[in-house]
């Protein structure tokens, strides 16, 4: 999509989650398109997972978040300036980088530059967002449809009661009914629909968020470690796990991670993969964790 088309889809997108309610002339007469070109654009959001929803006549708008949960416009919107911006970081990351693929995913319902159009099956989240941060307002159980397990790999449905999110909406906070313990669900690994019951919450007195560390594990008891990385280990480390930047400095010899975790998997992993290129400074059991994890995987 050129530059023109890209600013008129972002300020109809703009308009239709404003406070003023337009109709499908007026909007093209602000946006200088016919009202065919309109329709077309709700239907491209529509086939992207966003909620358009018709007021009446021909008045439409988006879906709001709830305020307590994400505003629906820090979730998808962009200045000009922005989308320029994040269009051209993007296009800047390596083919190996984890994060491309989601990034593109996500941007996919806006843009249609040569740089992502590649982008095959790409779906927006927005709607089951929309539809988990409703329940979490209303105090209301939902059915995750065919959730992929990141332990079992299996897929299948989970009623769940959701109510919070992680700082980044890539997961859920939610009490599982089924396990009967609180658990971040990646929002990714929903493969249907989020169903909103028409039950109310029965284990609310239970719910509890737990911390969450720079590799995406949570827990309640922190383990403070520090770790010394060379350049190309801090690196990997940034764009894998994009939270960790803010807990890592410049050091005397190499870069200094310096933070808490919540569970030993996901350092150890990391560290297992550039043992040339980390050296743990403190954290006993972090020591103790890598040697028995070499043991198991790597000395057999």
């Amino acid at each position: 999509m050129d530059q023109p088309k890209l600013e008129r889809m972002l300020r109809l997108m703009k308009y239709l989650s404003g406070n003023v309610n337009y109709s499908i002339d007026e909007l093209g007469g602000k946006l200088g398109m016919s009202p065919r070109t309109v329709y077309r654009y709700l239907d491209t959001f529509k086939s992207a997972g966003f909620a358009v929803t018709k007021l009446y006549g021909d008045v439409y708008k988006l879906a709001e978040m709830p305020k307590e949960t994400v505003e629906l416009e820090k979730l998808i919107y962009f200045s000009e300036e922005e989308a320029c911006l994040v269009n051209s970081l993007i296009d800047r990351l390596a083919p190996t980088n984890s994060l491309k693929a989601n990034l593109k995913e996500k941007l996919s319902a806006i843009y249609r530059s040569t740089s992502i159009a590649d982008f095959a099956g790409a779906r927006s989240s927005a709607a089951q967002v929309e539809a988990l941060g409703r329940a979490a307002q209303e105090k209301m159980q939902v059915v995750l449809k065919d959730y992929e397990s990141g332990h079992s790999h299996t897929i299948r449905d989970r009623i769940v009661e959701p109510f919070g999110f992680t700082s980044d909406y890539a997961d859920v906070w939610a009490f599982d009914l089924e396990d009967g313990r609180n658990k971040t669900f990646k929002i990714s690994r929903i493969g249907g629909e989020v169903e909103v019951l028409d039950r109310a919450w029965t284990e609310e007195s239970k719910h509890h968020r737990s911390g969450m560390d720079v590799f995406r594990m949570t827990g309640d008891e922190p383990i403070h470690i520090v770790l010394r990385m060379s350049l190309r280990a801090k690196s990997l480390l940034e764009e894998e796990y994009p939270l960790s930047a803010k807990c890592v400095r410049r050091g005397a010899d190499g870069w200094i991670l310096e933070t808490d975790i919540f569970q030993l998997q996901g350092a150890t992993r990391f560290i297992a993969g550039l043992l040339e290129e980390i050296e743990i400074i403190e954290g006993d059991a972090l020591k103790a964790h890598l040697q028995e994890y070499g043991r198991k995987y790597f000395f057999k």
